[in-house]
């Protein structure tokens, strides 16, 4: 089974109706079509000016990323990163898989690539089900070595300060470093995950000790249910990074490109971009595997109906900094790193006909996105 680039769900799996009690702000008024039009044309401006600078003093540096495909600011990080980044799920979560994980990770480095994504609640085992840490244990092995050449980032799924302080602890043991270039928030849910971070003793008391204490460079939210609760936070908190879905079939249901792109970009914030093949059912060359073995809020029938080229560049041509992709082999790792290399931003037309090539398949795509505010 293709499981290219999945965050993996965390938290409470409640489909919470309190997600739609978030106030329905007004967002930029220009419009999403406009802003991407034109972001299109400054990332390309972009890549261009920052290869000519390395980022800030101390920042990670892999020297062949200038030269393997386009780099874009992280925010304001002041990181250049490379359009493509590799996920740290697929075959790099899988217990048993040590091996080929380092082997991946080395290519990846070695190929320019220069930001890695992980989580401390990333983490599969075909017997046991979730292991978590397997996914930075992996990864942490070639870190011991290569630390200095990439951007280095983890998650919490916990909700709690204590909670958070023991993940990332555990973060910084299994990835063998003593700090992480970026920490966040793992996939910020509901109204009442929003009020838990923020508590006297929530998550974010632990990401400001983190940071303060240098443990932490950068801190960050991620999400993929519900754009608004994810809007509300970015209100509330001044987050230097955030993590969402920018495929292709994201327009066509709870648009995080209609309704948090725009916040975003209004506030500077670094936009990674992920679920660009929704571990597989978005592909065309993807074939589902029995009903029977797949888990339930995810089974179809329907092969995807887009390439992974046509959706790597569909998301690099919004203003995305970087792209975050899982692989399951070197093979793929490589091929994506050609693509990205291969990047020239699509029309506004070539974007509305991806996005409309994936409305037939859209529950299947956003199988991870809360479907309780009726059918489509």
């Amino acid at each position: 089974m293709d499981e290219r680039q999945e965050d993996l769900t965390s938290g409470n799996n409640e489909d919470h109706h309190e997600a739609g009690t978030v106030s329905r702000r007004s967002f930029v008024g220009a419009g999403v079509a406009a802003t991407v039009g034109a972001a299109a044309g400054a990332a390309v401006a972009g890549s261009a000016a920052a290869s000519s600078h390395e980022g800030k003093p101390g920042q990670p540096h892999n020297p062949r990323t200038k030269d393997a495909m386009p780099t874009r600011n992280l925010g304001r990080t002041g990181f250049q990163v490379g359009i493509f980044s590799l996920g740290g799920q697929a075959a790099i979560e899988r217990t048993f898989n040590a091996d080929l994980s380092a082997e991946i990770v080395n290519r990846a480095l070695d190929l320019g690539v220069n930001y890695i994504d992980s989580a401390a609640a990333y983490g599969k085992d075909e017997e046991w089900g979730r292991a978590h840490g397997t996914s930075e244990r992996n990864i942490g092995q070639v870190m011991k070595t290569r630390r200095s050449e990439v951007f280095l980032t983890s998650k919490t799924h916990y909700r709690d300060y204590d909670g958070s302080m023991k993940a990332l602890e555990s973060s910084l043991k299994n990835l063998q470093t003593d700090h992480l270039d970026l920490w966040q928030i793992h996939n910020l849910k509901t109204a009442d995950q929003l009020e838990q971070i923020f508590a006297k003793d929530g998550a974010i008391r632990a990401l400001e000790e983190a940071k303060a204490q240098g443990m932490v460079r950068h801190v960050g939210v991620t999400g993929h249910y519900e754009p608004l609760i994810l809007v509300e936070a970015l209100n509330r908190y001044d987050f230097e990074t955030i993590l969402m879905v920018v495929s292709a079939a994201d327009p066509n249901y709870l648009s995080f490109k209609d309704h948090l792109l725009p916040t975003a970009l209004e506030k500077g914030v670094g936009i990674i971009g992920m679920k660009l093949a929704a571990r597989g059912r978005l592909l065309s060359d993807w074939t589902p595997p029995p009903i029977e073995k797949q888990r339930p809020s995810m089974a179809t029938e329907l092969p995807g109906t887009i390439t992974m080229k046509e959706s790597l560049h569909y998301s690099s041509t919004l203003p995305v900094s970087t792209n975050i992709v899982g692989v399951d082999n070197v093979e793929q790792l490589e091929q994506n790193v050609k693509w990205a290399s291969e990047f020239v931003p699509y029309s506004p037309e070539r974007m509305a006909e991806l996005e409309k090539r994936t409305l037939p398949i859209v529950r299947q795509a956003l199988y991870f996105r809360r479907w309780d505010m009726g059918s489509v």
